[in-house]
């Protein structure tokens, strides 16, 4: 079996990572809970003028503002799309991360792997957030920059086409939450469009503050599987990309989640 890369996390040192209670700093300097107890009391929904639903926010170049791949782009909160939203519905999982139109499968295998581990999950997804109570259309996220964890506030508009969410979205249309992180990132990094081409280890860095060790099956160790068997008994975060070569040999295989959500593999050792 061939492969062109073996992406494994392996988290450092989650004394000061996932397993505390650090502080996040303010992204902007916006605060959550003082932005939303303001919505609260005005009575108004909470608009966020650092991160507006503009199409600036979407993108530079072929996503910019003049592009052909924006026409048509509406900005609607999730109460907009559907009478009953939910944030999280029934846990979590791989289903709630369907790719758009949007090149980051890349952050899409980082979310999904997110749902194998609900410490980090809880960590880089608040889970007390909703659209009922204490509702005011803020939502924030905690995403690990430079050393330290940062927790980023949006507005729930999110960028829509024909009243269907233009990016990642759920195989449930009533639940939000990957659609609002990817959002998070999006504004983290200045824009959807600088979401486009990465490499999964990079979102397993930003949702764990852990370091990221690439592994080429040409190249890797022969004892391969103990290490990603002890890897994952620590909690880590794995990825991989791969193709196969059958050659009438024994092969060893890792189940992988295809973060695009649409569509299945129908060859040798498919469900068929």
């Amino acid at each position: 079996m061939t492969s062109t890369a073996d992406r494994l996390v392996r988290q450092q040192d989650r004394e000061q990572g996932i397993g505390t209670n650090k502080k996040a700093v303010k992204f902007s300097q916006q605060d959550y809970e003082t932005l939303r107890q303001q919505c609260l009391k005005s009575g108004r929904l909470f608009e966020d003028d650092c991160f507006p639903a503009e199409p600036k926010s979407l993108g530079y170049k072929e996503l910019g503002p003049d592009s052909e791949e924006t026409k048509g782009v509406d900005w609607k909160r999730p109460k907009e799309l559907c009478s009953n939203p939910k944030f999280i519905d029934d846990g979590a999982t791989r289903t709630d991360i369907c790719q758009g139109e949007l090149g980051d499968c890349w952050l899409m295998a980082a979310i999904a792997s997110l749902t194998l581990d609900q410490d980090i999950l809880a960590r880089v997804v608040p889970q007390e957030q909703s659209f009922t109570e204490g509702y005011a259309g803020i939502f924030h996220f905690q995403i690990w920059q430079f050393g330290e964890w940062v927790d980023v506030v949006i507005d729930d508009h999110l960028p829509t086409r024909d009243g269907k969410l233009l990016f990642v979205h759920s195989a449930e249309s009533s639940e939000f939450w990957s659609a609002l992180l990817e959002k998070a990132y999006a504004k983290l990094y200045g824009s959807y469009e600088a979401l486009k081409d990465g490499h999964a280890t990079e979102g397993f860095e930003d949702f764990t503050g852990g370091i990221a060790e690439v592994y080429t099956l040409e190249e890797a160790p022969p004892k391969l599987f103990q290490l990603m068997q002890k890897a994952l008994s620590l909690g880590s975060l794995l990825g991989c990309s791969i193709d196969v070569d059958i050659q009438g040999k024994p092969v060893q295989l890792v189940r992988i989640r295809n973060p695009w959500g649409e569509k299945e593999w129908t060859g040798p050792w498919s469900d068929e």
